[in-house]
């Protein structure tokens, strides 16, 4: 896909070697998108990918941190998955989410 993404979520997905990550980016709305690529059809398309909600369950996924939406980006001719994405949430915005700790 290309996108416009904001300088946080670009922080967000740089895997440091010149790649994005864009999981870590949450959402990236339709209008941000201007062209995306089908692996099944072998086709670029000049306009965003299709947005399907797959649930928006506020299931809470650790201790602290809530899954508030999971959809995905679909191709506009075969909808074949073009990439998923995760919106999430903490209770406490100052707290830890879950209990796994960086090693050091």
């Amino acid at each position: 896909m290309i996108a416009d993404i904001t300088e946080e979520q670009a922080k967000k997905v740089d895997l440091g070697v010149g790649k994005l990550f864009l999981a870590k980016a949450d959402k990236i709305e339709a209008e941000k998108m201007s062209k995306h690529y089908c692996k099944k059809c072998e086709v670029e398309f000049n306009n965003p990918p299709k947005i399907q909600l797959e649930e928006n369950s506020n299931e809470q996924v650790a201790e602290n941190l809530i899954l508030v939406e999971r959809g995905q980006y679909t191709c506009e001719k075969c909808n074949s998955v073009i990439g998923e994405y995760r919106v999430f949430k903490k209770n406490d915005e100052s707290g830890e989410a879950g209990k796994a700790k960086p090693s050091e």
